[in-house]
Formats: C-alpha cells, structure tokens, sequence
C-alpha cells in the first residue's frame, strides 16, 4: 500500500477519513472485480469485443500476456483440454471463415454462429483472438489503475485462468487445423490423421516452396525443357547432386527450394484441343510435337503422325491389335476381375500413351496411368492431351502418393519395372497399394517366353510372389497378339504370413503406417491384411456403380466429419452438397462438350466428382498433406485421387486440365506459403480456355481475382460475397524472360 499512499499524500493532511474511506472503496472494488474476472466465461459480446480491440492496440501488454499464458498452464487445464470432442484438423466449425479475418464488423448471424461453435467445442480462431485480446485489456487496464500490491494479486489470479484457458483454446485450434500429430481417440469418439501427420512421423517433415506476394510483373520460364516444363521433375540442378541414380531417382521428384513464378510458354503453333471422344483418337500435333514416339512405336500402333494430327490406333506393346480386344481378354481369363461392377479403380504402371485406360471407360472402370518423364518422350502427355487420366511417377525409392489398400487391380504390360530386385521392394510397394482379394495383372515376356532372361526373371518372380502369399489364379495367352498374362491374387487374411516357413520378405514393424506416402523412402516388407470386420480393406466395397453414393461401412459415428456431424452423416451431407452442381456450373457458362479432365483441387469425400457421374468426365481429386486423410473414402467409392502438397509443383504437363476446382483451399494454403507461385502453377497446368472455379472467402476471393487480371485471365463469374469466382484462361504470354 506504500505506492498508494504516496500518491495521494497532498490530500491525506486535510481529509484524513477520506483517504480511507476511498481506501477501503477502491480495495472492495478490486475484489469484486477479481472475483469477477474469476467467473467469468470467455465468450465476448461483439460490442464489447469492438471496444477491446480499439482500446487496446498494440503494446507491450500483449508479449507479457503472452509470456504468462506459456507459464500457466495447470495439470487441471491439462486435463480438460484432452477431453474436447475431437474433429477433422481443417474442421472450420460453424463459424464463417471471413469471420476470421477481422474484428471491424460484428453482425447478430455470427456472433449466434461463435456462440454454437463453443458450444460443441469447436474453438474457432475467432474465440482464440477475442481471449487473447480480452486478457491483454486487463493488463492494460490494470496498469493504467492504482498499481498497487492488492491490484497486483488480483490481477495474477485473473491472468492465471484467461490464459490457461487461451492456451487450451490455442492447442485446440491446432487441432483444428491438422496440426496435432497423429490419431487421438477421447471420450470414445476419433479424430482422423492428415497425411502430413502420417508421413512426417513415417519418415520426417515434408518440403514446401514460397514465392513473393508482390511479385505481379510476370516473366515466362527460362528452362531447358521449354514448354513441357515440370518444376519438380526438371530440376537439373538437384538431380546433377545426386550420388546414386540406381532406384532411378532422377526420374523423382526434386522441387526447387523457391516455388518458380514465371508462365510457361505455349507451344508454337497450339491450337484449341480436339474434343473427346475424338481425342481418344487424334490430337493436334502442334498441341504435343513430339514424333520419338511414332518413330519407335508406330509399328505397335501406338502413335503415328497423320499431316497436322497424331493419331492414335488403340494398340500397345502387349496389345498391337487394339486395347477393347486385350481387355476382353483379361475378362475371359479371370472371370473374378469382373470389370465395371466389382473392378472399379486401377492402377497401370508405365502406361504408354494411356491406351489401355482410355478404352476401359466403355467398360466403367477408371485407371491411373503411370509412367515417368524419361526417353519415352512425352507418353504421359500424349495421354492426357487425349482426355485419358494419367501422373508422371516413377516405381522409384519412394512411395507412391496414394493410400494403402486403395486399389482393386494394378496392371503392367511390359512396363520395364525391375519387380525382382532389391528383395521385391517395388512389388512389395504395390502390395501396399492392392486391396485384399485384388488382382495384379502381368502381361511381359517372362510369362510366355523362353529366353534365358525371361525364364530367370519368371524364376525369380514365381518365388517372390510366393512367398508375399500371392495366389497365382492362372495363366491365359492371347493367340491374337501372340502375349500372355499372368493373374497374381493378394490374399484376404494373415493364415498364409503366418504359416511361412522363413519370415521373406518380412513383415513391416508395427509402427510403419502403410498410409503415409508423401515423401516416405520405400522399404522391402509387407503390411498385415486387416483382420478387425469394421476395419478398412477386411471387405470388398460394394459393386458399382452401388459403392459411389455408399457409406464406407467403416466410417462410423465415433469420428467426427469435416463439417462437424458424425462421419457417417458428414458424408451423406456432403453428397447432398453437390447435388445441383451441374446446373450451377452451366449457369457459369462452362460448356461441358469441351470439357474432359478436371482436377478437384480440394476434394474432401469426393462430392464433386460423384455429381459429375453422368457426364463423359473424369475428376482427378486431390487431398492435400495437410488436411484431414479422406483419399481413401474417395477411393472407397470408385474414384480416385492422390496426395498432393500445393506449396509445391503437381506431376504433370502443362496445359493438361480444362477444369481446375478449388472449395476453400486458398484460404487455408496462404497460412503456410505464398499465393503468387501457387497462381503461376495453376495458370502452368490449366489448358488455354479452360477455368478455374474458386469457392472461399470473399477476401481471398478479392486476392485471386487480383492475380488472375494480372495474368490477363477472363474474368467471367465474381461473387465475392457469395465466395464464388469463376476465371477463364487466354493464351497472353509475357514479353520478358526470366533469367535462368
């Protein structure tokens, strides 16, 4: 009390009562105001919100706020943070995500919205900047009182529970955004993984790139490989430090440190592309000039030049008399492959031009066509410049970036994959990938002929899948193309790893998660069949087109959804979400006669790409690292989709999508890198004329439309308030070129 005295000495000598009485006011006063602060919630109303932050600003008091709440969180705290209902890490819960952006303008609507979003303890960013704000105010305002010891006292205790209960907010808010680590099980309900979570602890953290914000002066790209330029596959400077290129790490991908900024530039010549069906057979050769191709393969029908167009017979290496009669083959050789009812999803590993994938859509199966960007010049181009689904990928060192279990057939016909080195270990990475019950297809020489090599190779591979406990079902020849296939089964239970006589190739560790794949070093083991009945890949999804609009039957009600309602729910609404899809894109003025492959930049549960069934499209959905792991629902449901960091280059060509979709992915991706590069690959992989179609807040809305203008895009939709844009790409290349 000795400061108080102090300043109030000139008064005490005449009105000594009144000194006290004042003394005994004030004291009463401040614990009142203790026991209040004590009791109080932290939910602030929006008129008292607006006059915290107007009175408080920014000054010293919010570092030592800061400093306190890292100092005071309790066993107690501790403990009731760890029982909050658990949700998917991008969980926006109910509260507008334009809410987030700023503390100007408080309406009735939201404030309803961030009072129910505390309810079901969802703590938005909203409530965690409104705690941290009001925390900071009694500080300030305490300092500016009579500083005395009692003030003191109070305040600490005050401090000591609104920052407790901000760094439980602040804990659950990371949480909310993925950043919490791997799957937490609370109160009986689970909160899922991001494939970030998934690999980082598989093999450490993943790359990211950045760009400048205020780089609007575009240059185009200065690279060697010109118009074809893949930023992550054509970094010349980190393959030239490679020690070893024995795994065929070369062909993998090396991203640049700095994420580029500069456009592509289009080929001379380029032309508008041939519609599908027709570009199944044909494309412009300008679209794609390159004629190595024709010159090795055309005797295998694979590509021909014909005057301005390529032109594509339908043939392969294993199918020089036409992809519809070899996939019929297959049929009749193993009637359980059953195509487009029980074989949905595959995966075709080194791909060629796409044949094999693009006449499998008359059969009502969608596959991904792989192969890497090597001396077979442009073959994945070729195939997605013809409408048909395809990566650029190499059976490498690492991973593949899709989930476990995903596929329900994997097929190579004479695709130069080594299966037999190194202890099996790329075989073994497409046992990750096969569903239980599922078919490998292998149409190569091995099979059906007896050169030495060949007879080694099958050798080596008889026994390999042998002891993977692969079933070799039969082994068919196709008189007409003069090949033969063999049909390999992965098995549906544990019985035959654990009847092994020797443990090769060994089981993986219990600890190595076969989901994480962005980034994770391959290894020569094989990951158990699930045994548990509600466990995903212990039952074949439902036959299609049955399994798209299906409830996965091991997405329950412990989890809780993007969206906020149990999972099971959540995707039941999500498919309701996207019902009228179709018209709101026509309404847009999307034309879908020119429209053929689309990219769902943010997929969730694979909504969109369900409501574009009925129209000769393919979706490609991507799952971002670090959102909320729902590729394999999606591919659950008979599509498919792949892992994919945003902050970083995408595998493919340029000028292969006609449709880029973006729902709320912007807003989310500008936390963790620059928009600027990000804009530059989405203008590098959309085709002349195609769209992007954005749905966000309205003021990142206002950010991309800003740098589509820039990049003399069309602005044909924009609904800021509504948080919709839809944006056309023209052919405007910049003048200048940027140095190399």
């Amino acid at each position: 009390m000795a400061l108080f005295k102090s300043r109030n000495s000139r008064r005490s000598s005449s009105s000594p009562s009144y000194v006290s009485t004042l003394t005994i006011l004030v004291f009463i006063g401040l614990c009142i105001f203790g026991v209040w602060m004590l009791s109080s919630n932290s939910v602030v109303s929006p008129d008292d919100e607006t006059s915290t932050r107007t009175a408080i600003d920014t000054t010293d008091t919010e570092t030592v706020a800061d400093d306190i709440a890292d100092d005071t969180i309790t066993e107690d705290k501790k403990d009731k943070r760890d029982t909050v209902t658990p949700v998917f890490g991008d969980n926006p819960g109910h509260l507008p995500e334009d809410a987030i952006k700023s503390g100007d303008h408080k309406h009735d609507g939201q404030s309803q919205q961030h009072t129910a979003a505390i309810t079901d303890s969802q703590i938005s960013e909203e409530s965690s900047i409104t705690q941290k704000e009001q925390a900071a105010s009694v500080v300030s305002e305490v300092a500016s009182e009579h500083a005395t010891t009692n003030v003191e006292e109070v305040t600490s205790k005050a401090l000591d529970v609104k920052m407790e209960e901000e760094e439980a907010n602040r804990e659950q808010l990371k949480e909310e955004k993925g950043e919490m680590g791997k799957t937490r099980e609370t109160d009986g309900e689970k909160a899922w993984s991001t494939q970030a979570d998934e690999s980082k602890r598989q093999k450490g953290e993943s790359k990211g790139g950045e760009g400048s914000e205020d780089q609007l002066t575009w240059q185009v790209c200065n690279t060697t490989a010109g118009a074809d330029y893949i930023p992550c596959l054509d970094n010349e400077k980190a393959i030239k430090r490679l020690r070893s290129t024995k795994h065929f790490e070369h062909r993998e991908r090396h991203c640049p440190e700095d994420a580029p900024t500069c456009l592509v530039p289009l080929p001379q010549g380029y032309k508008k592309p041939v519609e599908w069906p027709h570009s199944r057979e044909k494309i412009w050769y300008h679209n794609v000039p390159h004629v190595k191709l024709a010159q090795v393969k055309g005797h295998q029908n694979w590509v021909k030049v014909s005057g301005e167009y390529l032109t594509f017979p339908g043939g392969g290496t294993q199918f020089i008399h036409g992809a519809l009669h070899y996939i019929d083959f297959l049929q009749q050789a193993e009637a359980g492959i059953g195509w487009g009812k029980h074989t949905r999803v595959i995966l075709d590993v080194g791909c060629g031009v796409g044949s094999f994938g693009g006449y499998l859509f008359e059969r009502d199966v969608i596959a991904m066509s792989l192969a890497p960007k090597d001396e077979h010049e442009a073959q994945v181009q070729f195939a997605l410049e013809r409408g048909i689904p395809a990566i650029s990928a190499v059976m490498g060192s690492q991973r593949l970036p899709f989930p476990s279990r995903a596929f329900d057939l994997l097929h190579c016909a004479r695709c130069r994959v080594p299966w037999h080195a190194d202890g099996g270990m790329l075989l073994l990475e497409l046992n990750r990938l096969l569903r239980p019950g599922g078919y490998f297809v292998w149409s190569a020489t091995p099979v059906y002929q007896k050169l030495p090599e060949d007879v080694h190779i099958w050798e080596e591979m008889t026994a390999l899948t042998k002891t993977m406990c692969w079933e070799l079902v039969t082994i068919n020849k196709d008189e007409l193309n003069r090949v033969g296939a063999a049909f390999f089964r992965k098995p549906t239970s544990n019985q035959c790893y654990e009847q092994r006589e020797q443990n090769q190739p060994p089981l993986c560790k219990d600890d190595d998660d076969p989901n994480a794949a962005w980034y994770v070093p391959l290894q020569a083991c094989m990951h158990k069949v699930p045994v548990n009945k509600a466990e995903r890949g212990a039952k074949w999804p439902e036959a299609w087109p049955a399994r798209l609009h299906k409830t996965p039957y091991w997405l329950n009600d412990s989890q809780t959804g993007i969206y906020g309602k149990p999972a099971s729910q959540d995707f039941a609404a999500d498919n309701d979400r996207w019902k009228n899809v179709v018209d709101e894109l026509s309404n847009a003025g999307i034309t879908w006669s020119g429209v053929r492959n689309i990219m769902d930049m943010r997929a969730v549960y694979g909504g969109f790409a369900a409501a574009l069934k009925d129209l000769p499209v393919w979706v490609f959905n991507v799952v971002n690292v670090d959102a909320p792991d729902t590729l394999p629902i999606i591919y659950e449901r008979g599509l498919f989709g792949i892992y994919h960091d945003w902050c970083e280059s995408f595998s493919t060509y340029p000028r292969t999508y006609d449709i880029l979709h973006a729902d709320h992915l912007f807003s989310k991706l500008k936390e963790r890198c620059k928009l600027v590069p990000v804009m530059a690959e989405v203008d590098r992989i959309l085709r002349p004329e195609g769209k992007l179609i954005v749905r966000d807040e309205a003021s990142t809305i206002g950010e991309i439309e800003a740098l589509l203008k820039s990049l003399q895009w069309e602005i044909t939709v924009s609904k800021k308030q509504e948080g919709f844009l839809c944006a056309k790409k023209g052919h405007w290349r910049p003048d200048s070129i940027a140095s190399s």
